[in-house]
């Protein structure tokens, strides 16, 4: 699966420039609710809720707009009753695109991604066209910066990650989503610190595109992620570093 969760890194480095644009906050906010209504407020006990704050820490999101977040999922503030949905589809060369959302207007939203992938070359598709191509995987992400890869190798492992592997400016760590609670908190407790931790959908084979349809790809990709709705994009496309 090498450089299979290109689009995951990505995804995350673009989400230091939304922070300057309070997008990345809106989107983490969603998620804490949520996870707050679906399991309580308790983090310690609510894996998903642990999960999303660490995700918010991780881009210096306020404790306070996470506080504020768990109080509206729990009912103990008055916020906007979120509904997930997963939209399925195919981008320029028939690259396939998951898109998760979180909405208060079904109709607005699905109006909006399937605007996104007409105007680029894409359509829209049923549920289930291309979730086949992809394996739901926990992923985290170690810069190698500082890291020893001998201890967190041998750390992950005994964990119970199904795989560690090398890129070129990070070491990326794979496992089952029933394990990655156990796995992320093994090596947070071994002293490691991740850049992204989250279960993600993993392409099982990538489609390279070049020139015009890769271009419209990153275009189509931009215009998911600036979605207020949109949580998280997920594609098999390897675009060229350059473009994007």
């Amino acid at each position: 699966m090498a450089g299979h969760s290109k689009w995951a890194n990505i995804r995350h480095k673009k989400g230091k420039e939304d922070i300057r644009r309070g997008k990345i906050f809106t989107k983490l906010a969603k998620e804490i609710m949520v996870a707050a209504r679906m399991g309580g407020g308790d983090p310690s006990s609510n894996p998903r809720l642990r999960t999303a704050m660490i995700a918010a820490r991780a881009e210096n999101m306020p404790k306070d707009n996470m506080e504020r977040a768990i109080k509206k999922g729990c009912g103990d503030l008055d916020g906007a009753n979120y509904e997930e949905i997963i939209y399925e589809g195919y981008g320029p060369s028939g690259a396939a695109v998951i898109v998760e959302v979180m909405t208060d207007n079904k109709n607005r939203t699905v109006g909006e991604v399937r605007h996104a992938f007409s105007k680029c070359g894409g359509n829209l598709g049923a549920n289930g066209c291309v979730a086949w191509m992809f394996d739901k995987k926990g992923l985290m992400v170690v810069e190698k910066a500082g890291a020893d890869e001998e201890a967190l190798m041998e750390a992950a492992l005994e964990a119970g990650a199904e795989d560690v592997r090398e890129e070129e400016e990070c070491f990326e760590i794979i496992t089952d989503p029933q394990d990655f609670d156990g796995v992320r908190d093994a090596l947070e407790t071994a002293g490691f610190a991740f850049t992204m931790a989250e279960v993600s959908m993993i392409p099982q084979t990538m489609t390279r595109l070049e020139g015009k349809d890769a271009q419209q790809m990153v275009k189509l990709m931009e215009m998911l992620e600036d979605n207020d709705d949109v949580q998280k994009v997920h594609t098999n496309a390897d675009i060229p570093e350059d473009l994007v």
